[in-house]
């Protein structure tokens, strides 16, 4: 790991990623034109028809900060090339087809709801004319290999340095994502090492991406939730999990396929519990509105944050081993069990007998009794639980499954209890 100041992103642990661009107006998926092979001048439909006029940085920003996010990552740049910022190297930004510093609307809203801002960033560009064309570009099966040869990786390697350079001059970021390195292009195309050196330089306490292919501060698993935490040569290292709502990253209209608020929220858990963050994606619409089901996910995942946002927030994993069916996070003396399955009245924790001090259920802060069963007293009694192994402390818990979309239960330890 390298010299970014992580503190704040390990302790944020949930952030809300963006992806909006001229890809948002044809609403089928941010790749379309790539899975489309258009020419430039089929893509410049959209930006000929480029108004956002219902984007809403602040709204937005506050959406977030309801939600329970601490921080925020908006695409600067998409693969396409089309920049939501203001560029002194290309006119092919929003402020030139909208009038428009998206970038620069995002930074100061979010800030203004005390979320930290990250830049998403495409090493690709598919409309640069020495980006060299490749099995992912639109003009693959198009541009003649003559025209083709005359492209050259070193100018669009200044390109890409330059505009970098504007982004951590003009913005200030705390977080830059890069995306991505493939095996037709990897580090010597990107110049990543003089790359990684000139954002230490100018940013020195931002926090960078792995995306370059060479290290960086944290790793980033896509569209699958770790089950443990990363390691890397045998050391843990920081990781955070980026998820769609319904598998686009951009605006797709006709995509229904949304994960619910509960199966996010344990998604969410699970990232703390193992380590990591997790990076959740919303696509505004080609207005630059979020879609009733996007806004509504946001506001229920914030119901159940508004409660449990200590379960999460400076939060990690534990020592202790949870019973089935739950997942832990700790803070400090807090131990928080997350009933993945609502039990039957009893739910047993190894290892915690004599370690806790008092137990609640964070939703409301009411009581959960606590006790040991040695089975002694209760020997053939088929109407008492039977004894558990020794070390085991036994909670009681009502029969009726509290309304929220994953129960907690805090734990408060012992001195003794902390590891």
């Amino acid at each position: 790991m390298s010299g970014g100041s992580a503190e704040w992103f390990r302790a944020a642990r949930f952030g809300l990623f963006v992806h909006f661009g001229l890809y948002s107006l044809a609403a089928r998926h941010e790749w379309v034109r790539s899975r489309e092979a258009m020419s430039d001048a089929d893509y410049d439909r959209y930006l000929e028809r480029f108004d956002p006029d219902l984007f809403d940085a602040a709204a937005l920003a506050r959406a977030a900060r309801e939600a329970g996010m601490r921080y925020a990552v908006l695409t600067a740049k998409h693969h396409d090339g089309f920049c939501l910022f203001d560029s002194a190297l290309t006119g092919y930004t929003s402020v030139q087809a909208a009038g428009r510093d998206l970038v620069a609307e995002f930074a100061e809203a979010m800030r203004a709801e005390g979320l930290r801002v990250g830049l998403y960033y495409s090493l690709l560009d598919w409309r640069h004319p020495d980006f060299t064309i490749d099995r992912y570009h639109p003009l693959r099966d198009s541009v003649p290999p003559e025209e083709a040869k005359g492209r050259d990786m070193a100018r669009y390697r200044r390109y890409l340095h330059g505009q970098v350079r504007e982004l951590l001059t003009a913005y200030d970021p705390d977080l830059l994502f890069f995306d991505f390195t493939y095996p037709a292009k990897g580090p010597a195309e990107w110049g990543a090492a003089e790359l990684m050196a000139m954002v230490r330089e100018l940013r020195p306490g931002i926090v960078v991406n792995d995306r370059l292919g060479i290290p960086g501060d944290y790793v980033t698993p896509e569209q699958y939730q770790p089950d443990a935490p990363l390691t890397r040569d045998g050391a843990e290292v920081m990781w955070e999990a980026c998820h769609t709502l319904n598998g686009s990253w951009g605006y797709d209209r006709d995509n229904h396929d949304y994960k619910s608020p509960d199966l996010l929220v344990r998604m969410l858990v699970q990232s703390v519990a193992c380590g990591g963050n997790l990076l959740l994606n919303v696509g505004p619409t080609g207005r630059g509105a979020l879609d009733p089901r996007a806004a509504g996910t946001l506001r229920a995942i914030g119901a159940w944050t508004s409660l449990h946002a200590r379960a999460v927030h400076g939060a990690g994993p534990s020592a202790y081993e949870p019973p089935p069916n739950a997942l832990y996070t700790q803070r400090g003396d807090r131990l928080y069990l997350h009933l993945l399955a609502w039990p039957l009245k009893h739910v047993h924790l190894p290892g915690l007998a004599g370690r806790v001090r008092y137990a609640q259920l964070l939703h409301d802060g009411s009581e959960v009794r606590i006790q040991e069963l040695d089975g002694g007293e209760h020997e053939h009694n088929n109407l008492a639980p039977p004894g558990r192994e020794p070390g085991t402390l036994t909670l009681t818990l009502p029969v009726v499954r509290p309304d929220v979309l994953l129960p907690v239960v805090e734990l408060v330890l012992r001195d003794e209890g902390l590891s």
